[in-house]
């Protein structure tokens, strides 16, 4: 089993810029890709960002050029790198581990929710206008 624990949420102004943080432990027999989703009240969880194993990453096409995903497989720590936010990133925010995804996976697919197995307990990030 894998234990995920985020840090770094935060409130800020529209244009900001904060980074959120997933620290992994635990034992899991296989390589598992990481991933961020978020979720508003009301809505369904929506897949932000993901990095598998081997390097691959994948984006909601509406966080593009804005977010980055990064993964230290060292320290088993994800990262997610947020500029430019807007009010409409305003959500809870996951982090998620699941299996690696197989490499003809598009980002749709490696960004769905039923792909993960594992969740943290989620950070706020709230972005006023």
């Amino acid at each position: 089993q894998l234990q995920l624990v985020e840090s770094g949420g935060g409130a800020v102004q529209d244009g900001g810029s904060l980074r959120l943080s997933c620290t992994v432990s635990g034992y899991y027999r296989n390589k598992y890709c990481l991933a961020w989703f978020r979720q508003v009240p009301g809505k369904e969880r929506e897949g932000v960002a993901s990095f598998d194993d081997d390097g691959t990453t994948a984006y909601t096409d509406s966080v593009k050029d804005r977010f980055t995903i990064s993964r230290d497989i060292a320290k088993n720590i994800l990262t997610l790198e947020m500029n430019s936010l807007k009010p409409g990133d305003t959500a809870i925010y996951y982090c998620a581990a699941g299996p690696n995804m197989p490499p003809y996976y598009n980002s749709s697919a490696r960004l769905a929710r039923d792909e993960y197995v594992y969740w943290g307990q989620g950070t706020q990030v709230t972005v006023s206008s």
